[in-house]
């Protein structure tokens, strides 16, 4: 425990240290919320969005900006920098295990995340009166399970990516799809039903998110395959993870 205590400590510092990737995670999401819904005002209910108006729809999606960004960019391309720098081979002569060093940026990463949303979920509230959440325990689940699913697929790459390079050129691809899956780049009412049903069941599930948030329950067969995901991953990163 006070292994972990202590990678918690110091990756913390050091993502503070990099303001580039904790801002676009933390503060992106809502300023883009906060751009396009100026463009795009004013916003009226829509009889084709159930009454709802195209902001209410469209903000679930921008969680997906927070989770990609730390969990498929910058987690495992810091972690394959610090393998490709020789710090995980120094690191290796020290009591932290694989595990603790995983579970440390599960942590610190996940509340980022936390952060991203609580100020998303406030911007949207009270720049366009966006409502909260209205099935707050299914958002819970849904933002946690997607959240985990996409940090272990990131620790996926993290684990065996022998370079910074070899990580970007996985991310980077997979960073795209999850975004378009997620809605971010094209509103999800507009995609094609096959992408709406790939992006339900891959992570960070974001239909989930989204049914939640507009006060439904989430599905439970896509939070069974995020959970599935999790476990799974984890315990395949944890192995595989090579410290050199």
């Amino acid at each position: 425990m006070n292994a972990i205590r202590a990678l918690i400590l110091s990756e913390s510092r050091l993502l503070l240290r990099d303001p580039i990737s904790w801002i676009a995670a933390v503060v992106l999401p809502a300023a883009i919320l906060l751009i396009f819904g100026s463009i795009f005002a004013p916003h009226r209910p829509d009889p084709a969005l159930g009454g709802l108006r195209w902001i209410d729809t469209f903000a679930p999606s921008l969680v997906v900006i927070a989770t990609a960004t730390l969990a498929i960019q910058t987690l495992p391309i810091r972690l394959a920098t610090y393998r490709e720098k020789g710090i995980l081979r120094r690191l290796s002569t020290t009591p932290a295990r694989p595990a603790s060093l995983l579970v440390a940026q599960l942590v610190i990463y996940s509340a980022t995340a936390i952060l991203g949303l609580v100020l998303l979920v406030v911007a949207g509230k009270v720049a366009f009166d966006i409502p909260l959440p209205a099935n707050p325990i299914g958002y819970v689940a849904a933002f946690g399970l997607g959240l985990a699913a996409l940090l272990t697929i990131g620790l996926l790459v993290a684990a065996v990516a022998p370079s910074a390079g070899v990580a970007t050129g996985i991310a980077v691809p997979l960073f795209f799809v999850v975004m378009l899956l997620g809605g971010v780049y094209l509103p999800r009412v507009l995609l094609p039903d096959v992408l709406l049903t790939i992006g339900e069941f891959s992570p960070p599930g974001v239909q989930g998110l989204q049914d939640a948030w507009l006060g439904a329950a989430p599905k439970l067969l896509p939070l069974g395959i995020l959970a599935a995901i999790t476990v799974v991953g984890g315990a395949i990163s944890s192995r595989v993870f090579r410290w050199q």
